[in-house]
């Protein structure tokens, strides 16, 4: 029976990864070659956006109205409706696409999809504990099941293809080398499609796992006021000097996470337009080379509890900070051929660090920084900094600073990419050095309590014990 549990909740955590996997890291191909390369940033920075409030008010409705796996299978149905409309666009106009349709049926599909990844922990979580297992334990091998359907999706749309009523996948273009067209999925709009099945297949999945009970309304519940249901009240943690530093920092650091998965595509294809690069095999699979991205996230997750063991919790998030600086930096001095190949495979396994060693830490580092009554409202604040108003305002100053070096010419982006990508590194560069000298993590682990926020010392760390 335990078995068969995680085995479900495994196939959903597969399908929910893939879907993103899907386009998330290659739609900037897609939009490059049908005129739209200077829109790419708003495509990622509108992810950003409908995190701010999309998932809150999802997870009021997951509590107390429905139950947490019909909603996930609604919001996948929306999403996947309004994803396969992007794609019928797309498909019945090849002349020429408008930024606004697409652009509002994009929005429309994320706006539902972005709460699911939350929605998925739920219903695992909530599945897990009503059949006596333990979700410390028996999660993460679950939860690594939505990075391998992340690769594979990607790894589908890098060389599957559709040309001239043929199917097929290969890893060069299947028209030749001194063709510019490429029916690929990573440089069609067919990668919404892709995107628009596994949704429906999702939906249709999850109405048959087991039931997620609504949470018990209790009395304490009656007595919330309407800032404190809907989270508001973790921003009474701003009034900590250690938290407020905290934070002020994590929205910094959002400001890299969504740049590669949106710019790093276009970028190492740009390398068609050149005659040396064109039969290059890093030029032509650059969605799969970007997997291996993916491929170091799932396993640097089983070196956190060392690392956080062996060097402290700040140590680990400044090693992620000089991560990100690799990471970029990379890409400024790399090319599709020997040597520089190998730097970007160097950048892709420095990814891993970079985003797991801030994310995961920075949420231990919540949990153990707030009071049990507000941890769950601390961590979306958490995310909210990173994942939303980090990473939005991240997509628009990188998409006004490659649109000043880089512009398409035909299906490529060509441009001066390597003071680009110095820009971004020299920026992670700057917030990591003030990490090192301006955050102070304590000896002890005090917590904050919600309910002593009036006491918060104006001065020093303003931190009080419950």
């Amino acid at each position: 029976m335990a078995s068969n549990i995680k085995t479900k909740l495994a196939a959903m955590n597969f399908l929910e990864f893939a879907i993103w996997g899907s386009y998330l890291t290659c739609i900037g191909n897609y939009l490059g070659a049908n005129g739209l390369g200077g829109q790419i940033s708003y495509f990622y920075a509108i992810q950003g956006v409908v995190s701010i409030f999309m998932p809150a008010l999802m997870g009021i409705l997951a509590d107390k109205v429905i139950q947490p796996q019909r909603l996930l299978g609604l919001c996948h149905l929306l999403a996947a409706l309004f994803m396969g409309a992007a794609w019928w666009y797309g498909f019945a106009n090849p002349g020429g696409i408008e930024f606004a349709t697409i652009f509002s049926l994009y929005t429309l599909s994320v706006a539902f999809f972005m709460p699911t990844i939350a929605l998925a922990n739920t219903v695992a979580f909530s599945i897990l504990k009503r059949n006596g297992m333990d979700t410390i334990k028996d999660f993460p091998p679950i939860r690594v099941l939505g990075t391998v359907g992340f690769i594979a999706a990607m790894w589908f749309v890098n060389g599957f293809y559709i040309c001239d009523g043929e199917w097929g996948y290969m890893l060069s273009n299947p028209l030749g080398d001194n063709s510019s067209f490429d029916p690929r999925f990573q440089y069609t709009v067919n990668q919404l499609a892709v995107c628009a099945i596994l949704g429906l297949l999702l939906a249709t999945y999850c109405f048959t796992l087991p039931a997620c009970p609504l949470s018990a309304t209790r009395a304490a519940d009656k007595k919330k006021s309407i800032a404190e249901s809907l989270g508001f009240d973790a921003f009474s943690l701003f009034r900590s000097r250690r938290m407020a530093i905290f934070f002020i920092f994590s929205m910094l650091l959002g400001v890299s996470l969504q740049i590669t998965n949106g710019y790093a595509t276009p970028f190492i294809t740009s390398f068609k337009a050149f005659p040396q690069y064109m039969d290059s095999f890093a030029a032509n699979n650059a969605t799969l080379l970007t997997s291996l991205s993916q491929i170091s996230e799932a396993c640097c997750i089983l070196l956190i509890p060392f690392c956080l063991k062996k060097f402290g919790i700040k140590n680990v998030m400044l090693i992620a900070m000089f991560a990100w600086v690799l990471r970029f930096g990379f890409f400024a001095i790399g090319g599709p051929a020997m040597p520089g190949v190998i730097l970007f495979i160097i950048s892709m396994i420095v990814y891993g660090v970079a985003f797991d060693f801030f994310n995961v830490s920075g949420a231990l580092y919540v949990e153990q920084q707030t009071a049990p009554s507000m941890q769950a409202s601390a961590q979306g604040l958490f995310m909210l900094m990173t994942n939303g108003i980090g990473a939005t305002l991240g997509m628009l100053a990188a998409g006004a600073i490659v649109n000043s070096y880089c512009q398409y010419q035909g299906d490529y982006m060509v441009g001066d990419w390597t003071t680009t990508w110095s820009i971004f590194a020299g920026y992670a560069l700057i917030v990591a050095l003030l990490f090192i000298f301006i955050f102070r993590t304590p000896a002890d682990k005090p917590k904050i309590s919600v309910d002593k926020a009036e006491e918060f010392e104006a001065a020093g760390d303003g931190f009080v014990e419950n």
